[in-house]
């Protein structure tokens, strides 16, 4: 079983700052070693809220550490400093928007602010990349809804082969003829 090496990059700039302690960097960590079987090989990023500095992080997750799966939270609402999707679909070759309708709707059904939410995916080379919201309570609420998607996805663009926990979560892949 191939180890899976996942990204996950923060963007707050006052958790970067030291004024308070990343809690979604962890939750994403605990929510994906529970859904993969795989190990996993995890690459942790904290960054302030910088177009250019999360665009960096991404391209170095995905091209020099060869991450197959890079999960980003923070800097998804609608801000001035909020910029993470911008800097997702500029390093991106292709965009999935339905990643982003889905957690949107799922998100929906608990706070009627979720609308002003902007989580996208996309792909960049052989990795897939994410957007969540902040918080690790819906953090959690969007990977459930998305992940039983994402192991597909990365056959797709020929990452490594993902193994399901299906102890904990059902995933997708189309039966072959």
């Amino acid at each position: 079983m191939e180890t899976i090496k996942i990204g996950i990059l923060v963007s707050s700039d006052r958790a970067s700052q030291g004024v308070y302690e990343d809690i979604s960097g962890k939750a994403i960590r605990e929510i994906l070693s529970d859904f993969i079987a795989n190990p996993c090989d995890f690459h942790y990023i904290l960054t302030e809220d910088n177009q250019r500095a999360i665009e960096t992080h991404l391209i170095n997750l995905c091209d020099e550490m060869g991450c197959d799966l890079v999960v980003t939270t923070g800097g998804t609402g609608p801000a001035k400093r909020d910029v993470t999707p911008e800097a997702t679909q500029n390093v991106c070759e292709k965009m999935l928007p339905g990643f982003g309708e889905l957690m949107r709707s799922v998100s929906l059904q608990y706070v009627p602010t979720a609308i002003l939410s902007r989580q996208s995916a996309g792909i960049r080379g052989k990795s897939l990349i994410i957007n969540l919201p902040g918080k690790p309570k819906s953090i959690k609420e969007c990977l459930e809804a998305v992940f039983p998607a994402v192991p597909y996805c990365i056959d797709l663009i020929e990452g490594n082969y993902i193994y399901a926990n299906e102890d904990s979560i059902k995933v997708f892949r189309p039966k072959t003829s």
